[in-house]
């Protein structure tokens, strides 16, 4: 708990006009793409390099307009990158406005998360265990505060914090000082909490004056990224070299060695899939923009390709199952006067029915109080307060004019935590403790007969999915401390039973994983007994003995030991935070792909191991956000389901953009190609080919990205990670439909020929190849699905670049003076009518394919 100190912290108005005079605190590095810079990337891509090539050839021929049309073509396309571009830098934009670190401040007396670029100057930062500093401040109040500074330091050993209310005589505070009041933004509050005033934001600050060298650093490439940079290159080598050899043998056959170069140039233009880099940035970014809208933050895009893969959910039972809404249920009572074997009171504790509780449960619930913070965060604490406030209102248990003297949190070694008061009057200190049932038993130094019968109560609450704490009490005169709180005397007092509902959501989004064969593993710090009520109620899989591992049978497995039995766990109970890491480790040697939740400082290993880790937006650490790929917003599991799905519609639209790619790209080439081979005349300039771009790009990112996501994607095994996004099959399809193309366009070539004149039979061949174009988008729409289906799969962009294609397509045909500079002649209505029909037929063949992988699919299912 952070005690807001005495000052009422900085007003709106100061806030924002110290904003406006400071700037933003960010680093230097921390710039968005200009639309200056989006221009010149786009220029310096080999595409719009063979445009103005081919533009300029034109006009040192002294043909104006093909120049100048060219010259459009490369303004027009360049439009649609730009807001291609703008969309998805507007959407990496919101993104990073929302996973920017945020900051606790006081301002005009209230606590305010803001984000932290918002920080300013003058302004209170409120902090605690996990947060990272946002900026350069003074610490004026604190408790027992430590900050790992390793980031500006290197040296990992946390250091010290000491409040203090003026800056020493020091004016030039480094980092790395023990016993001072310096923090410093960028570090991490390891332990402790406290408050401190801003002294310097952004560039001002000690992180900021080394942000020249951290903007020299650049993130590493995906592995998608890098497979596709090499099939890139590869095509692109290819289309250099065949470039090179046509342009030979067309002036060496011809003798016009200019002609040569703008068949060469079109060639080039024909096979350079530059649409790959293109579709990686765009689908992706999108993705996590609509993850956003999932609840589901991305701050790693490279996790989408992950996600879809993923095979098992480990994911915490409080908050992310459960409703985080914690309630005390029932209460059990000891009384010290009785016998051992006398019987125990024990209370189902209704809210609605009575404010009265019996005399012999008061004592429990003040020293639940007694033992929890003031002004509570913790769920479970808040609801020890409510249970107060109702039942002990008006009694002298609940209002106590006493001072905490001293604390003693929760280690490793001692899962209870306790508070030391000094009442108003006299000597002898009280002492409040709770904790997990066997921490406060061993702190209280209970015989045999006492620890079994309190575990049977304890495993009685446990069952009905309880959760149960342990509470005990103490006295203690004089100011010298105990080191450790096993020095107390103390004496068991009783058990609260909190409930924490199960989300309504949750068994329905458990049975979507089981059936997209999902596994999910349940971890939690609760007892055994309480974690499988809570994993039944999830409709988890714990009817087998071995669906259940408890931390203490964990500690005593070897790693060998504890990969073989993770392949059958479903609940992982009683487990610390630094388990998770081994149960990360266990899971990925079986070659399981592994998503992680989290919300701690100690998760954050875990979170770092797993292939996808998890953090939580709401009550997770910023250490645990900072190791994670995705942040859930409402730390619901079932939007870690909805990210699931979402991610292997990603994959998939991108798998499908990537295929029509390939496959639009042979048919271009191969009429860009094999006319001149063959000696027959030539049927695709460059205006041609740029004509073709401005379907392409739209389809390639538009199109694809917008489609929804197939019926059957969560009834489908994870893909491997492994398995290239384009390879194997996938690669082999896309080539096949590309050559089907390609001989429907080449017969209607041939056919124009022979019935039409030279400019007719080319506006023949385009046409085709237009509509063939078209029908490729259609067939990849879905790689399994029929086309009949997909047609009534909504999809308005689909629509508007089909409608725009023929649109554009009938003006090249039939507006004269456009149709002179596409080389054409007026081209016959029926001509156009077989043109639309061999677009049409050109993907029947391709939809029997797909007809005989569903036959395939049903035989193997039988």
């Amino acid at each position: 708990m952070v005690l807001p100190p005495p000052d009422a912290g900085l007003s709106a108005g100061e806030a924002a006009q110290r904003l406006q005079a400071d700037g933003p605190n960010a680093l230097p590095g921390d710039q968005r793409r200009t639309l200056h810079a989006i221009v010149r990337e786009t220029l310096q891509e080999p595409m719009f390099m063979l445009l103005l090539a081919a533009g300029t050839l034109y006009l040192v021929l002294g043909d104006l307009h093909e120049g100048l049309v060219l010259f459009g073509l490369v303004l027009v396309v360049l439009a649609l990158t730009l807001y291609q571009e703008g969309k998805t830098e507007r959407a990496m934009a919101a993104l990073r406005d929302l996973t920017s670190p945020r900051a606790l401040v006081l301002r005009e007396g209230r606590p305010l998360r803001i984000a932290g670029r918002d920080v300013v100057q003058g302004d209170i930062l409120l902090l605690s265990e996990g947060d990272r500093i946002a900026a350069d401040a003074l610490l004026i109040s604190g408790t027992d505060l430590q900050v790992d500074e390793s980031l500006l330091t290197g040296e990992p050993v946390p250091v010290s914090k000491i409040a203090t209310l003026r800056p020493t005589a020091q004016p030039a505070a480094r980092p790395g000082g023990d016993g001072l009041p310096y923090l410093f933004s960028g570090t991490l509050v390891v332990k402790g909490h406290g408050s401190a005033r801003v002294t310097a934001t952004g560039p001002r600050s000690e992180i900021g004056r080394i942000g020249t060298a951290l903007e020299t650093l650049t993130s590493e490439p995906s592995p998608l990224k890098k497979q596709t940079a090499r099939l890139v290159k590869v095509l692109a080598l290819i289309a250099f070299g065949a470039s090179l050899l046509l342009v030979l043998a067309y002036g060496l056959l011809r003798g016009d060695w200019m002609a040569a170069l703008l068949a060469g140039i079109a060639l080039a233009m024909a096979m350079l899939p530059q649409e790959f880099t293109v579709v990686l940035t765009v689908i992706p970014a999108l993705g996590a923009w609509r993850l956003s809208k999932q609840n589901v933050l991305t701050r790693r895009i490279a996790a989408i390709e992950t996600l879809g893969a993923t095979s098992v959910l480990c994911v915490d039972k409080t908050g992310t199952l459960t409703e985080n809404r914690m309630t005390v249920a029932q209460l059990y009572a000891e009384d010290a006067s009785r016998a051992n074997d006398g019987p125990r009171e024990r209370l189902m504790v209704d809210y609605a029915g009575t404010a009265d509780l019996p005399e012999s449960f008061h004592t429990l619930v003040e020293f639940s109080i007694l033992a929890s913070v003031a002004e509570p965060f913790d769920p479970m604490e808040k609801a020890f307060h409510r249970l107060g406030q109702h039942f002990l209102k008006d009694t002298e248990h609940l209002h106590h004019d006493w001072t905490l003297m001293q604390e003693y949190g929760l280690t490793s070694e001692l899962r209870a935590m306790s508070h030391v008061w000094k009442a108003v009057a006299g000597e002898v200190h009280v002492v409040a403790a709770k904790g997990a049932p066997e921490a406060i038993m061993d702190l209280c130094h209970l015989d045999g007969p006492a620890q079994a019968r309190i575990a049977a109560a304890v495993n009685e609450m446990a069952a009905s999915g309880l959760r149960v704490l342990g509470v005990a009490q103490a006295r203690f005169a004089g100011e010298q401390w105990p080191a450790i709180e096993h020095d107390f005397e103390f004496e068991f007092v009783g058990l609260l039973g909190l409930a924490d509902p199960l989300r309504g959501d949750v068994p329905a989004a458990v049975a979507e994983c089981r059936t997209a064969a999902i596994r999910v593993v349940m971890i939690t710090g609760d007892y055994p007994a309480t974690a499988s009520a809570i994993a039944r109620a999830a409709q988890l899989d714990t009817g087998d003995a071995q669906a259940v591992l408890t931390g203490d049978a964990m500690t005593g497995m070897s790693d060998a030991e504890l990969q073989q039995r993770m392949a059958t766990v479903s609940v992982c109970a009683r487990i610390a935070p630094e388990q998770k890491l081994r149960i990360v480790q266990a899971l990925k040697a079986n070659g399981e792909i592994v998503a992680m939740t989290g919300d701690g400082v100690n998760d954050a290993p875990a979170l770092k191991a797993a292939h996808v880790g998890v953090a939580m937006g709401g009550r997770g650490t910023d250490v645990a956000r900072e190791a994670a790929s995705l942040v859930l917003l409402d730390d619901n599991f079932a939007s870690i389901v909805r990210a699931v799905r979402l991610g292997r519609r990603i994959f998939d639209n991108l798998r499908k953009s990537m295929s029509y790619i390939l496959a639009v790209h042979v048919p271009i080439a191969g009429m860009a190609l094999l006319p001149v081979l063959l000696g027959w005349p030539t049927m695709l300039f460059p205006v041609h080919i740029a004509f073709l771009e401005l379907v392409i790009d739209p389809a390639c990112s538009m199109v694809f990205e917008n489609e929804p996501t197939e019926s059957g994607v969560m009834q489908r095994p994870p893909r491997k990670v492994n398995t290239p996004l384009f390879g194997g099959m996938t690669l082999l399809l896309a080539l096949l439909q590309g050559l089907g193309a390609l001989a429907f366009v080449m017969g209607a070539t041939v056919w124009g020929a022979s019935q039409l004149t030279e400019g007719a039979a080319r506006a023949f061949a385009f046409a085709t190849l237009v509509c063939t174009n078209l029908a490729l988008i259609f067939s990849n729409r879905s790689r399994v699905g029929s086309l009949w289906a997909s047609l009534w799969v909504p999809n308005r962009t689909l629509w508007i670049v089909t409608s725009a294609a023929l649109a554009l397509m009938a003006l090249a045909l039939y507006l004269p003076w456009l149709a002179r500079l596409f080389v054409f002649e007026p081209l016959p209505l029926p001509y156009l009518t077989a043109a639309l029909g061999l677009g049409l037929t050109s993907m029947l063949w391709f939809e029997a394919v797909k007809l005989g992988q569903r036959q395939t699919a049903k035989v193997v299912s039988i």
